[in-house]
């Protein structure tokens, strides 16, 4: 997975907003052999009451929440959101991947 950010990173330069990045990502990781669905949308209850959607960017091979940023930092505040994210969906992995600049983070 971060050798396949890298590619998109390496090929397509730093800076751009964050859909461009996404959009390679599942061109580069269907190249590779991964699955990757875009916008899947999955429900947020609170006792049991739906009370929104949490839509993320990517999922690959049907484990990884894949969120590609344009930001300053990586923080804790995405992390705690990354967190949040994965109890929402169930899923085991969450990868955030900022194309900010010339080396990803």
């Amino acid at each position: 997975m971060v050798n396949a950010a890298l590619e998109v990173l390496n090929k397509l330069g730093h800076g751009f907003h964050e859909k461009p990045y996404e959009n390679a990502l599942v061109v580069e990781l269907s190249l590779r052999g991964m699955s990757c669905q875009q916008q899947r949308c999955f429900n947020v209850f609170y006792k049991g009451t739906k009370v929104g959607e949490y839509i993320p960017d990517l999922i690959a091979d049907d484990a990884i929440i894949v969120e590609p940023k344009v930001i300053d930092k990586i923080s804790d505040h995405e992390r705690g959101r990354m967190i949040n994210y994965l109890r929402i969906t169930g899923l085991p992995v969450g990868l955030i991947l900022n194309f900010r600049r010339a080396k990803l983070e």
